[in-house]
């Protein structure tokens, strides 16, 4: 025992050594950043981001106050509820059809993953160019039945709206591709098993796929939370955040404080608000959701 205890001993520095490299690139760019901004919101800064004052919890209660700050939250959570239901609901849905042995499944397989090769710029250049009001293809083919121009990017009606449809076509090339792969790992007799009891396609997909899918859904769903709350290259270029804060989501709003009206200690605080959130939402998912996973 004495000198298994020894060797555990010995072996040890070696395994720091091994994960030294990584411990620190967390240090650098995670945890010193992190702590560094919760220091930060509890100070006013100067406009180089250096404290010049604590300010307690004041940065937090102002948040709190600020009309501004409460619609950017609500901004969102509405945003959230916009694009991770029908993502995840549309993902399904081509992997399903992808995964079929059918001819060409090869090329859908390509096509529907291939938004996961498209920057957030250019997705958002792409969609500005199919929402522009006067010339867009969205607006000549609602024009062939009579219906108005919208101001899918310039109407405080629509522009969340537009965005959550931006990000969902952004985010269907990853949860495509790992919903496909989670598909491809369920055993072929199980199905071949339910056809001869005599169940359909609708049948399979209740009582097999969603059950053994679920530990990769649960999986897109927890990324598609956290990436829709940290959503924000589409948001600059098609919105600035506007019309009237429509589309001033939480992120981009911790930017134009830091970047722009150079409110560190704001922004830092806004930073950390937002990391709670994400903080709760992905304990909540694993507290309820992960009870519904039916691992293999």
């Amino acid at each position: 025992m004495e000198k298994t205890h020894l060797k555990k001993k010995r072996k040890f520095p070696t395994g720091i050594l091994y994960l030294l490299p990584a411990l620190l690139l967390f240090i650098v760019f995670l945890f010193y950043p992190m702590f560094r901004t919760l220091y930060l919101s509890f100070f006013l800064t100067n406009p180089k981001g250096d404290p010049v004052y604590f300010n307690g919890l004041q940065n937090y209660l102002e948040l709190f106050q600020s009309k501004e700050f409460l619609l950017s939250l609500k901004s969102s959570f509405l945003f959230v509820l916009f694009t991770v239901i029908p993502t995840i609901i549309i993902s399904l849905f081509l992997a399903v059809l992808a995964n079929e042995k059918i001819k060409g499944s090869q090329f859908f397989r390509v096509a529907f993953s291939s938004t996961l090769g498209i920057s957030s710029a250019a997705a958002a250049v792409i969609w500005l160019f199919l929402f522009d009001p006067s010339i867009g293809l969205i607006n000549n083919l609602l024009g062939l039945f009579g219906i108005q121009e919208i101001g899918w990017v310039t109407d405080k009606h629509w522009a969340l709206f537009s965005i959550s449809v931006t990000t969902i076509w952004m985010h269907l090339g990853f949860n495509f591709i790992i919903l496909l792969g989670g598909l491809q790992s369920i055993p072929e007799d199980l199905y071949e098993s339910s056809r001869i009891d005599g169940a359909n396609f609708f049948q399979q997909l209740r009582n097999i796929t969603i059950p053994m899918l679920s530990p990769t859904l649960f999986f897109v769903t927890v990324v598609a939370v956290i990436n829709s709350f940290q959503s924000f290259g589409q948001i600059d270029i098609m919105t600035k955040g506007g019309p009237a804060g429509a589309t001033n989501l939480i992120v981009y709003s911790i930017y134009q404080d830091a970047f722009s009206n150079h409110y560190v200690g704001s922004a830092s605080a806004q930073a950390m608000i937002l990391f709670v959130i994400i903080l709760i939402f992905t304990l909540l998912q694993f507290e309820f959701g992960e009870r519904k996973v039916h691992y293999q």
